[in-house]
């Protein structure tokens, strides 16, 4: 009996001990939460505008880009344009669980229009007049990446080219706009490979690019390489290295729609970057970028002062091909430089102070000694190409809150070839913290180079913004912006051909954003 009772126990606890095992057991198999593999972000952006400056050009239909009064159409007036345009932004990720994170699938897609613009239709930036059912869907980025180690990354398909060492897929847009190269020189998106390595103290990337390719058997590509380094120096200093090459064969072909892209073509006169006159001699160009840039706390996160900035000087050579032999069309060697201050006063990032100069060298006679000493930027091949956006000006600088409008009085660093020195004082305060700010600040810039007809005082800019936040990741805005212009624009060459300075442009406009997770 006693043996049959020590039998009966044993029994029960290698049960009790072999049910715990196995519960602990499927416990580490089956995770509580599952693994997420698909993941979603979307932006929604709406805003109502009241301005006097708008394209005259109705083929247009209000998409604009680049610089104002250029062959983009854009006037000012003493009438009041009012519209409204709406912004979607879905980013699809796809990560499976069966390759162990190491492959990443994105694929992000823009949706834009104007209020009831265009419906029945095919074609981007239209889509919501009565009735809707527009094709109307754009495609921004479909790109995998690889992870074979831990911080390093393989990128390839079609991909955010930006000018800075950091992952943009990875980083938040403050970054983007406050170190590197800013998206001053490149700032969009183009199909290739890079590669990139992230590690404790540096990281660096390298990638190869295909602007536009012509015809396949032929040697008529336009095709960009880049290789970026970035040492943390101290913990709060960190000190990058660049360079870029560009390989241009294409002889203005290619780009977008009838404008083209390369250095003699019509885009240079939208985008407002120095357009090569040629004539209609067939071209080749290799052009080098060689760069350095830094920055000391750019976001003002570890203590109350930030510093940022760059050099970079673009050099190369543009050859014609006038009675079959090649002849020098032009030398390239002109330079860029910026720096950014920031103090924060207050204990929210939004109580702070900041000031931010650009100058770019300009060239005097255009390419008449076959020399131009001025900056070239990715706008001579994308419209946009380079987005300088992250220093607080509305309508002297580019401002980023745009859905089909993206123009500036300086909409590319280069301003036409004739360079620019400038720059935004800005001061910011959060009224209620993290929930009402409000901001001053002013823009004002000086061409080092004066058009012939005009002077060198391009205009100073006042302008506020004010930002409530409802909820986490939404914010409705409330912006407002003035310019002076100077006497830069008594020049017709850089006033749409009139002789008489256009009005001094203003916008004033309500706006809705919204980030989801």
């Amino acid at each position: 009996m006693r043996s049959l009772i020590s039998s009966l126990l044993t029994v029960i606890f290698s049960t009790s001990v072999s049910a715990q095992w196995i519960e602990e057991q499927e416990k580490d198999k089956v995770p509580k939460v599952p693994v997420k593999e698909f993941t979603y972000i979307g932006f929604y952006y709406t805003h109502v505008v009241g301005t006097n400056f708008y394209a005259t050009n109705d083929l247009l239909k209000g998409q604009i880009v680049g610089r104002l009064f250029s062959s983009n159409y854009t006037n000012t007036a003493k009438k009041v344009a009012t519209y409204a345009e709406q912004r979607y932004l879905p980013f699809f990720i796809y990560q499976p669980k069966l390759l162990d994170g190491k492959a990443i699938l994105r694929a992000s897609f823009e949706i834009d229009w104007t209020w009831g613009d265009a419906s029945y239709g095919v074609g981007g930036n239209f889509g919501s007049a009565f009735s809707a059912d527009q094709v109307n869907i754009q495609t921004q980025n479909v790109e995998l990446e690889l992870i074979p180690a831990k911080g390093w990354a393989i990128n390839f398909g079609l991909q955010r080219l930006f000018d800075t060492p950091n992952n943009p897929y990875r980083t938040g847009l403050t970054t983007l706009t406050t170190t590197g190269y800013r998206l001053a020189f490149w700032g969009s998106d183009a199909v290739g490979v890079s590669v990139r390595q992230d590690a404790d103290y540096y990281r660096w990337k390298a990638g190869a690019y295909q602007l536009y390719e012509n015809n396949v058997q032929e040697n008529d590509d336009v095709i960009m390489s880049e290789a970026m380094l970035e040492l943390d120096i101290t913990p709060t200093w960190k000190q990058g290295f660049s360079g870029w090459y560009v390989f241009d064969r294409g002889n203005g072909e290619g780009g977008v729609s009838v404008l083209g892209q390369g250095l003699n073509s019509m885009l240079n006169d939208y985008n407002g970057t120095f357009s090569f006159n040629f004539g209609g001699a067939k071209y080749k160009a290799d052009v080098v970028w060689m760069g350095t840039f830094w920055n000391r706390n750019a976001e003002l996160n570890l203590d109350c002062w930030g510093l940022s900035g760059f050099v970079v000087a673009n050099m190369g050579k543009a050859q014609l091909d006038t009675t079959g032999s090649w002849v020098t069309g032009a030398d390239i060697l002109g330079f860029a430089a910026n720096l950014r201050a920031g103090y924060k006063y207050g204990q929210t990032g939004d109580d702070i102070v900041t000031a931010d100069f650009i100058y770019t060298s300009g060239d005097d006679n255009g390419i008449k000694d076959k020399k131009y000493s001025g900056v070239i930027t990715g706008n001579t091949w994308g419209s946009p190409g380079g987005i300088f956006i992250g220093h607080g000006a509305y309508i002297l600088f580019p401002h980023g809150n745009v859905v089909n409008r993206f123009v500036a009085a300086v909409s590319d660093i280069s301003n036409i070839g004739y360079g620019v020195a400038g720059g935004t004082l800005n001061l910011h305060h959060d009224f209620i913290p993290y929930k009402l700010m409000g901001k001053v600040g002013m823009a004002s810039a000086l061409s080092p180079v004066s058009p012939k007809g005009g002077g060198s005082y391009i205009g100073t800019e006042l302008n506020f913004k004010i930002r409530y936040t409802p909820r986490v990741f939404m914010d409705i805005e409330l912006h407002g912006a003035y310019l002076a212009l100077g006497d830069f624009y008594d020049s017709p060459l850089v006033n749409g051909g009139q002789s008489n300075r256009h009005k001094d442009p203003w916008t004033l406009f309500t706006s809705f954003r919204w980030l989801m997770f």
